[in-house]
């Protein structure tokens, strides 16, 4: 997993060519244009899912995982915390390959905070738990870049 800093976010470019065709896009476009929904940058190789909802109680959050893709989070407004837990660590409960989704239950291991500064990039051994409240429950939009590794 990586959790940096959006001014950071060249550091990174070279580990996978489809995590550069995401952080190229993120750092030449114009998040706020995005529609709502997926918005193809490389086909099934490289794309990014533009949402908004509000954060919840942990307790109401789910856990994630991916087999196929990685995730790059980008609030674009907002404030929320991303648990993060190895999957090893986890118990499977659900997969639906069709939609490169497996549910799992167990522990938060780390907390990321995050804020429109910040970047949070999980690959499928990084089991993730979005839309919690950091604080109070607010609206966050944002932008989740998906790349196949």
């Amino acid at each position: 997993m990586i959790y940096t800093k959006r001014e950071n976010l060249r550091r990174y470019l070279g580990m996978s060519s489809s995590l550069d065709t995401a952080i190229h896009h993120l750092l030449s476009t114009d998040l706020s244009q995005l529609h709502k929904g997926r918005n193809d940058i490389d086909g099934d190789q490289t794309f990014v899912n533009r949402f908004d909802y509000q954060t919840m109680p942990q307790e109401q959050a789910i856990w994630e995982g991916h087999a196929k893709y990685a995730d790059m989070h980008v609030l674009l407004s907002g404030h929320e915390k991303i648990g993060v837990t190895n999957a090893a660590a986890l118990k499977e409960t659900a997969r639906k390959p069709e939609e490169d989704f497996i549910g799992y239950e167990g522990d938060v291991q780390v907390w990321f905070h995050m804020t429109t500064e910040d970047i949070l990039i999980v690959f499928p051994e990084d089991v993730h738990m979005v839309k919690v409240m950091d604080g109070e429950s607010t609206l966050v939009e944002k932008a989740c870049y998906k790349f196949k590794v």
